[in-house]
């Protein structure tokens, strides 16, 4: 559009396309998780350090500040995986390789069945009613073509001694291991396996349960941060499922590296509750979010007094929740729409980034006009 020739600093309009796709793909990847962090540490306001020093003793004095820590799943653009699906969406890719290969080298194609295939794909796929032993009868029919055309594939790798390329390498290596999970929960009658592919161009995609009410599993990047005064900083952000309780001494370091001194209060989900983080932080002198373990006490005042603070730090801890909201709404977190793995991560930093960009820039503005305000002679509003 216009704007963004403008943008660019075209002195003229043209119809032609200023860059391409791959261009935003090979700028992505300039971006490593090492710079991302980076750039989100430089977004966020520092205080004096040698004040931090001074006052605390470095880092042994009183416990100043709260910290907020949550985490929530990025979701890749993938469809959602159904094993018949995918099992004939692979049959597809290596009918396609096996096409390549036969006319790059003149040879005569392979019978592959291929109607047949795609016909007992369709009477499953267009099915109303879906029984397990229709689908398990689909799932056995699609194992035996991509079978036979891997077989086919590799006689024709072995006969032309051909080397393949590092693209189609990596998309069998994928298919294979499909084919070898699918085989296993088709034998065993499981559905589960470890390292679960769920889409085939993006095979590092693994399936995250995060018991949620819309959908109980995504399929995305999981993402754990943490929070302070309202900005962002990622302490893990990994495709593999994580237990985010593991990084709450790690965050909290960190805290303490760069602030001088441990955060006055925690609020964090129950997750990360348990005799370890309960016990260290009353040592440190921490208070975190949620009730005491054990038998409730017996006073009743100090009952109340521990549940109207409980309220208070789930009112408080909210404001994670709605970091996330607005991330996903929007900042496009809510869909990832890159699909290569280091620039997914380099979609969702940035989205942080712009995040914590924009709450300083609302910061920057409260602040000048509340100055404004106040230093003129008759001011209308009170901040």
């Amino acid at each position: 559009n216009p704007y963004l020739q403008y943008f660019l600093g075209m002195k003229e309009y043209t119809s032609k396309c200023p860059f391409g796709a791959s261009t935003m793909v090979e700028f992505r990847k300039r971006f490593p998780p090492e710079a991302i962090a980076a750039l989100l540490a430089a977004s966020t306001p520092k205080e004096d350090q040698d004040d931090h020093n001074d006052q605390n003793g470095g880092g042994s004095g009183e416990n100043k500040g709260t910290l907020i820590m949550d985490a929530t799943c990025c979701p890749a653009d993938i469809s959602y995986p159904q094993d018949f699906q995918l099992l004939n969406e692979a049959r597809e890719k290596l009918e396609h390789i096996v096409d390549v290969y036969c006319e790059a080298h003149k040879l005569k194609k392979p019978r592959m069945r291929r109607r047949a295939a795609r016909r007992d794909y369709l009477k499953l796929s267009k099915s109303k009613k879906r029984t397990a032993k229709r689908i398990r009868e689909g799932v056995r029919k699609q194992l035996q073509y991509i079978r036979r055309d891997i077989g086919f594939i590799v006689n024709i790798i072995q006969k032309t001694h051909l080397k393949v390329s590092e693209k189609v390498a990596d998309l069998l290596n994928a298919i294979t291991t499909l084919y070898e999970q699918q085989l296993y929960m088709y034998e065993n009658r499981v559905h589960m396996v470890p390292d679960r592919i769920v889409s085939i161009s993006q095979p590092w995609v693994r399936p995250i349960v995060r018991g949620k009410a819309h959908a109980n599993t995504e399929f995305g990047a999981k993402l754990h941060i943490s929070m302070v005064d309202g900005y962002a900083k990622i302490e893990r952000l990994s495709f593999d499922a994580f237990n985010e309780a593991t990084d709450f001494f790690s965050a909290v370091e960190g805290y303490r590296q760069e602030h001088g001194c441990y955060p006055q209060r925690i609020l964090v989900d129950k997750i990360y509750r348990n005799r370890e983080t309960i016990s260290w932080c009353k040592a440190q002198g921490i208070q975190l979010t949620g009730p005491a373990l054990g038998r409730p006490a017996k006073n009743v005042e100090r009952t109340k007094q521990a549940k109207k603070q409980e309220y208070q730090d789930i009112c408080d801890r909210n404001i994670v929740e709605g970091e996330f909201g607005v991330g996903k709404r929007s900042y496009g977190l809510n869909r990832i729409m890159a699909h290569l793995q280091e620039t997914s991560f380099c979609v969702i930093g940035i989205a942080l980034l712009c995040m914590n960009l924009a709450k300083r820039l609302r910061s920057l503005l409260h602040h000048f006009l509340r100055i404004w305000f106040l230093s003129a002679p008759n001011p209308v509003f009170a901040f």
